[in-house]
């Protein structure tokens, strides 16, 4: 009985399909908001660290991460996606595979500290032991939470999900500035993921309300792993490739220009997340409500993608123009290094948004075979890029990423497309008009900048934005523009006035 009652408010979605675009545009509201008191406070992490650290204290870690990153984009085998994506699934299901989690937890925690001395051997740091022994512990962390967080996505308690990461982050902050104030040195950095991750998980278990069992024989999970498995293996996949320009730099120019290096990559991937993660934990489980409608699910990922490049386009135009200014007011005159890295970045950064949002598509149409084929082919065309930028430096690796994104972007969308309404040129007419307004400000800032005397940081930064913004205003002038921004600001005025009911039966959130 208790299991019965249990199917019908933690496992059913039913109840979504009445307002799914209302619970769709409210929790992306709730989830933005969440995200941007959590970009405050990594802000401020970021840049109070970044003084109290060296470039070396970030690059020591940066050697180890990029490495764990791959554990953690294996750490879940997909069946997070699996929970989500699935129609129907039961408690005995969901308790098997809690179980499955925490053993690949507990397997890649004990595979991570045996590879510890290889690591210190391989960079010739021997100091990477200890701190890859203690960051190891975030894999049996993250098997202990994976399907409770997928318990509450599928259910789109996206109110809870606020909270439990705002709480978290605010108490993983103070945490680790204290320990770096009081001269922990790279052990404060390696504080903060420990910390948040623990906290999150705790919090987790609480907000679910859900309760695993033993796993039972004759529990049918077979379908869901081998779902799980091909999503997990891509995200493996592209996670080494997302690791593989730390790797390479550190093992070919060390610890200093990684620190440059990964500086300038986490400073910019703070919008990126904080964009990112909303928009993924929106659209995967809306999206897989909506999968059988081909035209509906059309809808849903064009309108995505036009507001992931309205509110991304201008924040990344925005940070190529001002670069060095940034970098500098926000991480201190020694990081000054890190600013060409950072403007080339912001180009990547822009493409790896809409990049993802193909993989949500893929996961939320249950195609995990058709995302593990395009891990396999464009993955190893960007870490060959990586390679061919690497005897250039540090601006040589972001530089030919970034190229190398923009020229096989148009082959990964059509790809991406096949078995939907979508096509290129829809997808274009979609991001068309961002572009335009995100391109005006650039070339605006870019000549005022260019033919201006220089002057405080305060003062590029500000003159920056006033330029950016008037370049920007210039293409109201095009009718369709004024259109899109009137239907942008009707859709928030709508959001506001729905009713916030509750989103599994008896939560008060």
């Amino acid at each position: 009985m208790a299991a019965q009652e249990q199917a019908v408010g933690a496992f059913s979605t039913a109840h979504l399909h009445a307002d799914l675009k209302g619970r769709s545009v409210r929790g992306g509201l709730l989830t933005v908001t969440s995200q941007g008191v959590q970009f405050l406070m990594q802000s401020v992490s970021t840049v109070v660290m970044a003084r109290l650290l060296t470039p070396a204290d970030f690059g020591l870690v940066a050697m180890v991460t990029a490495i764990t990153m791959l554990g953690q984009s294996f750490a879940d085998f997909g069946l997070s996606e699996a929970t989500i994506q699935h129609p129907e699934i039961d408690h005995d299901q969901v308790s098997k595979l809690f179980w499955v989690n925490v053993a690949i937890g507990f397997s890649l925690t004990s595979i991570t500290a045996t590879l510890a001395p290889v690591l210190a051997w391989f960079y010739r740091e021997p100091r990477l032991t200890r701190i890859t022994l203690l960051l190891s512990l975030t894999f049996i962390i993250g098997g202990l939470r994976v399907q409770h967080d997928a318990l509450l996505r599928r259910q789109m308690r996206f109110a809870a999900l606020a909270g439990r990461d705002i709480a978290s982050w605010a108490i993983a902050v103070p945490s680790a500035i204290f320990l770096a104030w009081r001269g922990a040195g790279y052990w404060a950095i390696i504080a903060l993921p420990l910390i948040l991750n623990g906290t999150q998980m705790l919090l987790s278990w609480a907000l679910a309300r859900w309760i695993p069992g033993l796993p039972r024989r004759g529990t049918k999970i077979r379908s869901l792993i081998a779902f799980g498995g091909k999503v997990a293996a891509s995200y493996f996949i592209f996670s080494t490739t997302r690791s593989a320009d730390s790797v390479l730099i550190g093992w070919y120019w060390g610890a200093g220009p990684l620190g440059l290096y990964s500086r300038a990559m986490n400073l910019l991937l703070l919008p990126v997340r904080q964009l990112g993660a909303p928009a993924r934990a929106v659209a995967v489980p809306a999206f897989s409500r909506v999968q059988d409608d081909p035209e509906r699910l059309a809808r849903f990922y064009l309108r995505a993608a036009n507001l992931i490049m309205w509110i991304t386009a201008p924040i990344f135009g925005f940070l190529f123009v001002s670069a060095t200014p940034v970098i500098v007011l926000a991480l201190g005159a020694k990081w000054r290094g890190a600013a060409p890295v950072f403007q080339l970045l912001a180009i990547f950064a822009l493409g790896q948004l809409l990049y993802e949002s193909t993989v949500w598509l893929l996961v939320s149409r249950g195609q995990s075979k058709r995302l593990l084929k395009l891990s396999l082919i464009a993955s190893p065309i960007t870490v060959a890029s990586y390679a061919v930028g690497l005897p250039f430096g540090i601006k040589g690796v972001a530089l030919c990423s970034a190229l190398v994104l923009l020229a096989i972007f148009p082959w990964i969308l059509s790809f991406s497309f096949q078995g939907t309404r979508l096509t290129l040129r829809r997808m274009g007419i979609a991001i068309l008009l961002p572009l335009i307004f995100c391109l005006a400000g650039v070339a605006s800032a870019e000549l005022t900048l260019h033919w201006s005397p220089q002057s405080s940081l305060v003062r590029q930064i500000l003159m920056t934005a006033i330029t950016f913004a008037a370049g920007s205003s210039l293409t109201l002038l095009i009718p369709g523009m004024r259109e899109e921004i009137r239907a942008f600001g009707h859709l928030v005025r709508k959001s506001r006035m729905m009713p916030t009911t509750p989103l599994v039966a008896g939560a008060t959130e």
